[in-house]
């Protein structure tokens, strides 16, 4: 990890305006610094307020999650490190008022209970159905709170979700 994100902080000067170029470079310098058998995962995500525009590249991450206002869900699918010559291709999507976006990784999903059965990505997005209509701030603790009772004994990795919602005007 510190070497992906090393690499990241020497390229991110041309994130923004170049994001195949970023992550093509990202990936050829963790490629050459890493072991064969190294490999992680990456989510780029870019939200435009004014345009209501989300970019994005998933580089073999979990698949966000976009809760539409009508109550569907999309993932934005599309792996770093494992292949010398990597492409991408940058995912667009138009939000519109009441959208709620989920970016999560597998802590989330992989909390299992006593009984063995994972939390699972239908009962985040079960989850974040019914909690839909709280502030984004008190959706995240209450999705937190849902897999930490879900799963109440010691945490086997990290729990991190980001959750952002697009205003109603």
């Amino acid at each position: 990890m510190a070497n992906l994100q090393a690499n990241l902080r020497s390229q991110c000067a041309i994130a923004l305006d170049q994001p195949q170029r970023f992550l093509r470079s990202v990936n050829k310098l963790f490629y050459e610094n890493t072991t064969d058998s190294a490999c992680a995962t990456l989510l780029f995500v870019e939200y435009d307020d004014e345009m209501r525009r989300l970019r994005y590249v998933n580089c073999g991450h979990l698949s966000a999650l976009l809760l539409h206002n009508d109550h569907t869900v999309e993932r934005l699918e599309s792996v770093l490190g494992l292949f010398k010559e990597w492409d991408c291709s940058i995912g667009e999507r138009r939000l519109l008022p009441g959208d709620t976006l989920a970016l999560y990784t597998d802590g989330i999903t992989e909390s299992f209970n006593g009984a063995g059965e994972e939390f699972g990505e239908q009962r985040l997005i079960e989850a974040l159905r019914r909690h839909r209509e709280l502030s984004s701030q008190a959706l995240l603790a209450s999705v937190v709170d849902d897999v930490q009772q879900f799963s109440p004994h010691e945490q086997q990795d990290d729990i991190t979700l980001i959750v952002a919602k697009c205003r109603r005007n």
